[in-house]
């Protein structure tokens, strides 16, 4: 399972995990299941001859005749729901420590704003690293939430000084939207499917493109004003958008953690679903704290 990163993840089991992955090859005889790289072609990513963790279990067969994904077996070394909520817990508190830290240790000052881009800097490399590892590292994964905290601390403080209780308001915001979407998720309103994936993903790729040409534009001064990531009602729009992205990268998560636990990933892959539930949060919260922003005004 690999990082959820709205930009550059790389979704997806890895075939050299030891148990059957959304981009493994299709075995002789099964469907053609993960090849475009896609964890719901086909539906069931496991359901392949000898890709099935349950090989041994007298009851898997009968869960997937009967339609249900087989029940993980009594044994250790097995992902559960505990071990990705202690996981998240402790990547995300990272974040928070870091970000409360550099909060109370960093004044808004140029100074502060050169360490926070540095900070984000590495969190990037950090991230990109481990999304492209094939196993989890627990030290790459904490040390990207620190230097994460880093950034989301000082920028906090900046908007907090000119939009008094923004970060605050945006911890609200960004709580309600997860909630909401797992709740969702939960209920069944929200199918993942391989088309859902797809249509989603081609929105989110053409969405980030867009942002760079955006970007772009801005650096190069001929949309001084921000472009389409101004203060005003345009910007207002774009951050509703990026927020609904990260709502649906966020329903990926669910649906791989879920089937992670239902087909026996290794526990170690409870990282990489902290890892990846992190960084969705983390874009989920940014977006909010300019979308907050831009509904209050100048003061």
């Amino acid at each position: 399972m690999r990082s959820s990163n709205p930009v550059f993840s790389r979704r997806g089991f890895s075939r050299d995990n030891g148990y059957a992955g959304f981009n493994a090859a299709p075995q002789a005889g099964g469907p053609a299941v993960g090849t475009q790289g896609n964890p719901y072609a086909q539906g069931n990513p496991y359901a392949q001859q000898g890709g099935n963790p349950y090989a041994q279990n007298p009851y898997a067969q009968q869960d997937l005749q009967n339609g249900a994904p087989p029940q993980a077996p009594a044994t250790t070394g097995r992902m559960t729901m505990d071990d990705v909520v202690m996981r998240s817990a402790m990547t995300l508190g990272t974040v928070a420590v870091g970000a409360v830290l550099a909060w109370a240790l960093l004044p808004v000052t140029s100074t502060s704003y050169g360490l926070a881009i540095g900070a984000a800097l590495v969190a990037f490399v950090l991230a990109m690293v481990q999304s492209f590892k094939r196993t989890a590292s627990p030290a790459l994964i904490l040390g990207y939430a620190a230097f994460e905290g880093v950034f989301l601390g000082v920028i906090s403080e900046m908007y907090n000084s000119r939009w008094s209780g923004a970060p605050f308001q945006a911890v609200l915001g960004t709580m309600a939207v997860t909630g909401a979407t797992l709740l969702v998720y939960k209920a069944g309103w929200i199918r993942v499917t391989a088309r859902y994936a797809r249509i989603g993903m081609a929105i989110a790729i053409a969405f980030v493109l867009t942002m760079a040409v955006n970007l772009l534009l801005v650096v190069l001064n001929v949309a001084p004003d921000g472009g389409l990531r101004s203060m005003g009602p345009l910007g207002a729009v774009v951050g509703i958008i990026a927020i609904l992205i990260g709502a649906f990268f966020l329903t990926l998560d669910f649906k791989q953690i879920e089937d992670g636990i239902a087909y026996g990933a290794p526990r170690e892959e409870a990282w990489l679903a902290a890892f990846g539930l992190t960084m969705t949060i983390v874009w989920i919260y940014v977006e909010m704290l300019r979308l907050v922003a831009i509904f209050s005004g100048d003061d």
